[in-house]
C-alpha cells in the first residue's frame, strides 16, 4: 500500500509540473486571479489589474498604497476612491475618481477649475467609459457679447470670461463662438455659482465590449491587441487544449489518491459512515442564501470553511464584543492581516441579514466603507470577516457618560469634524457611486468604525437595502433600525416616501449626537427623542456652548457650528426638506457663514405600519 502511495505521489506532482510548463515548452505564468487585494479598496477585479500583470486587464494601478489610474495612454492621473462592481450586470464597473488638482482650485474658489475638458477616452476594443454626473457648459470670453439664451445660468466672477450653463443646455447659435467644456457634477446645476455644483469626484462608468466580455467571462481569456491593434482573446481556448487533458489527468489521479486514503483509513478504523452524512440535507435557510449567491453570480470576496474561521480566531480566544446578532473576535489571516470575525448566532427570518451584508459589501470598495474580506456558511455556522479596526466604534469617543471615558481619550474637533465628513462620503457612495443603490437604514456611531488614523468606515449592513435601477418601489413592513436614529417617514408614509433621506436622517442625528458629547435618548419613548434636537438648537441659537471640551481656537467654534447646523437641516422632519448627502458634504466643506439657520426640528407621533421604499427618489432629487 505504501509503495502505491508513493507511486501516486510521484505521479500527481510531475503531472503538475507538466501543467506549469507552457503548451510550447516555455514557462507558464499562471492564468489571471480572479481579484486581488488593492489597499484600502479591499478585493477588486478585472478590468483592474497590477502593473506587472498588465495582461490580465487594462487599468493597471501602479501603487495600491495609494491606488491611482490613467483612463488613457499619457493622460491624467487620477486618485481611486472606490469601485463598485455591478450585482446585475458584470460587464459594468463604476469608480469613483477623483481629481487632485482640480479639487484643490475648486477649494480655493480659483476659476482656473473651469478649463479643463473631462472627455473620456472614446469607445475601445476592450471597453466605453461615461461620466454618471456632468455638465456642459461655455466659456465664453467677454469681447464675444453674448446674450445668454433663455433658462441659461451666466457666471460672470471669472477674470476674462463669463459661463453659461443648464442642466439641458444645447450649442445654441449665440453660444457657437464659445469654448465647450465638460465638467463633473455632484448635485442639479441651478444656481448662479457653478463653485456649489462643480466637484472633482468623477464617477465613471466602465462597460465592457461585448468581445471583451465573451473573452474575459465565457473564454476565461485575457483581452489583448495584437500589432495591428486588432483584438484576440489571449490564453483562451486556442491554447488551452492540451492544458485541459493535464488538467483533467491530474484530477482523476488525485481523486485516486483521496478515494485510496479514505478507504485506507475506513478499514484500519472499521469505521462505516454515519446513514445521516450520506443523507444530510442542507438547512432551508442555507439553500436561500445559496440560491441568492448563485443567481447573482460569483462573489469577489473569499469564502471559508468553519474549521478557517476557527484557525483565524486561534479558536476564538480574543473576544472583541458582543451584540444581539453573537460575538466578534479577533484574528489574522494566513499574510499576517489582522481581521475582525463576526459569529452570527442569532439570524432572523430567511437569513436576509446575512445576504444583505455580503451582497452589499463584497461588490463595494471605497475608502469609508469597511472591508468584508470573506465569509463562512457550513451547516448552522455562518461567520462574516472583516478587516480589523483598530480603533473601535465612534461611541467610545463621544458620549460623555461612557464610564471608561476619559478626557484624554476625546478626539480634538478637526478629527470629530473629518470623521462626519468621511462618512457622509461613504453614504454619498452608497446612494450614488455604485451600480445598484444601496440604503443604509442603521447609521449611528456604534456603526461608525476607526482605522490606526481615526478615518472612518461605515460598517454593518444587515438592514440595508439593494436597489436595482429599473425598481421604482420596493416594500418593506414594520420600522427598520435604531431607536433614536430611525426617521419619521419609516414609522409612517404620512411624513413622506422613504428614501435616501431616511439615511441622511440618521446621520445627521449621529452628527449631533458627536457635538452633544450625549445619546439623543435615554430611553425609547417619544418625548425624549423630541428633547435632544431642541436642546441641541436652543443653546445654538443663544450661542450657548455645547458639549465638546477641546475647543481651542475660533476655527474650532466654527467647525462646532457648522456640523450643528448641518446636523439640524439633516433631521428635518419633512423629507423633502432634508439636504441630500452630497449638499451635505458641500456644507461641511464650505464656509459657515453661508449656512442658513434650519427650522426647528418637529416630530409627532410614529404609528408603525407598512411604508414603500422609494428608491426613484434617490436620483430624481440630486
Amino acid at each position: 500500500m505504501t509503495r502505491v502511495y508513493e507511486f501516486l505521489f510521484l505521479l500527481f506532482a510531475h503531472l503538475i509540473m507538466l501543467l506549469l510548463v507552457g503548451v510550447d515548452g516555455n514557462e507558464y505564468q499562471g492564468e489571471c486571479p480572479p481579484s486581488f487585494s488593492c489597499g484600502y479598496l479591499g478585493n477588486i477585479s478585472f478590468p483592474f489589474t497590477k502593473t506587472e500583470r498588465q495582461d490580465c486587464g487594462f487599468l493597471p494601478i501602479p501603487n495600491c498604497d495609494d491606488p491611482m489610474i490613467q483612463l488613457q495612454n499619457q493622460g491624467k492621473l487620477f486618485t481611486v476612491l472606490g469601485v463598485s462592481h455591478s450585482q446585475t450586470s458584470p460587464t459594468a464597473t463604476t469608480v469613483h475618481l477623483r481629481d487632485n488638482h482640480l479639487y484643490t482650485l475648486l477649494e480655493s474658489r480659483n476659476c482656473e477649475a473651469f478649463r479643463d475638458n473631462y472627455t473620456l477616452p472614446p469607445t475601445s476594443h476592450f471597453a466605453s467609459f461615461h461620466i454618471r454626473y456632468n455638465v456642459t457648459m461655455f466659456r465664453c470670453n467677454r469681447t464675444l457679447h453674448v446674450s445668454p439664451p433663455k433658462y441659461v445660468h451666466k457666471y460672470t466672477k471669472c477674470h476674462d470670461y463669463d459661463l453659461f450653463y443648464s442642466y439641458n443646455i444645447t450649442a445654441e447659435n449665440s453660444l457657437a463662438a464659445c469654448t465647450k467644456v465638460q465638467l463633473p457634477i455632484k448635485d442639479v446645476p441651478d444656481s448662479g455659482d457653478p463653485f456649489t455644483f462643480v466637484t472633482a469626484d468623477i464617477f465613471t462608468e466602465v462597460k465592457l465590449t461585448e468581445e471583451c466580455a465573451n473573452c474575459h467571462y465565457h473564454h476565461r481569456g485575457q483581452c489583448q491587441l495584437d500589432s495591428r491593434d486588432r483584438f484576440y482573446c489571449a490564453n483562451s481556448s486556442d491554447k488551452t487544449g492540451k492544458k485541459v487533458l493535464i488538467v483533467t489527468t491530474v484530477a482523476l489521479v488525485g481523486v485516486g489518491v483521496a478515494v485510496l486514503a479514505v478507504l485506507a483509513c475506513c478499514f484500519k478504523t472499521k469505521i462505516i459512515p454515519s446513514p445521516s452524512l450520506l443523507f444530510w440535507k442542507e438547512n432551508p435557510t442555507n439553500q436561500i442564501i445559496e440560491k441568492f449567491f448563485k443567481e447573482h453570480g460569483p462573489l469577489p470576496t473569499a469564502r471559508y470553511s468553519y474549521s478557517d474561521v476557527k484557525k483565524i480566531t486561534y479558536s476564538f480566544r480574543n473576544k472583541l464584543g458582543r451584540g444581539g446578532f453573537g460575538c466578534v473576535y479577533k484574528g489574522k489571516l494566513c499574510d499576517g492581516s489582522a481581521v475582525a470575525v463576526k459569529i452570527l448566532s442569532k439570524l432572523k427570518g430567511d437569513g436576509q441579514e446575512f445576504i444583505n451584508e455580503v451582497a452589499s459589501i463584497s461588490r463595494t470598495s471605497h475608502v469609508n466603507i469597511v472591508r468584508l474580506l470573506g465569509f463562512c456558511l457550513e451547516g448552522s455556522e455562518k461567520a462574516l470577516i472583516y478587516e480589523f479596526m483598530p480603533n473601535g466604534s465612534l461611541e467610545k469617543f463621544i458620549y460623555e457618560e461612557r464610564k471608561s471615558f476619559k478626557s484624554d481619550d476625546q478626539l480634538d474637533c478637526k478629527t470629530l469634524f473629518d470623521i462626519a465628513i468621511g462618512v457622509a462620503r461613504g453614504l454619498e457612495y452608497l446612494h450614488r457611486g455604485c451600480n445598484s443603490r444601496i440604503l443604509h437604514f442603521d447609521i449611528k456611531p456604534h456603526n461608525i468604525l476607526l482605522d490606526e488614523n481615526f478615518s472612518p468606515k461605515i460598517s454593518d449592513f444587515g438592514l440595508a437595502k439593494i436597489c436595482s435601477r429599473d425598481e421604482s418601489m420596493v416594500s418593506i413592513f414594520g420600522a427598520r433600525g435604531t431607536a433614536g436614529y430611525i426617521a419619521p417617514e419609516v414609522f409612517s408614509r404620512n411624513f413622506g416616501a422613504v428614501s435616501h433621506k431616511s439615511d441622511v436622517y440618521s446621520y445627521g442625528m449621529m452628527v449631533l449626537e458627536i457635538v452633544g458629547r450625549r445619546k439623543n435618548i435615554t430611553e425609547v419613548d417619544r418625548s425624549s427623542e423630541i428633547y435632544f434636537p431642541h436642546w441641541i438648537y436652543n443653546r445654538l441659537e443663544s450661542n450657548m456652548e455645547l458639549g465638546l471640551v477641546n475647543i481651542r481656537s475660533e476655527n474650532d467654534d466654527e467647525i462646532v457650528r457648522k456640523m450643528t447646523i448641518v446636523g439640524l437641516w439633516c433631521i428635518q422632519t419633512n423629507p423633502s426638506t432634508r439636504p441630500p448627502i452630497s449638499k451635505v458634504v458641500e456644507m461641511l466643506e464650505g464656509r459657515v457663514e453661508l449656512l442658513e439657520m434650519p427650522p426647528k426640528p418637529f416630530l409627532s407621533s410614529p404609528p408603525t405600519s407598512p411604508i414603500q421604499l422609494a428608491c426613484d427618489s434617490l436620483s430624481s432629487k440630486m
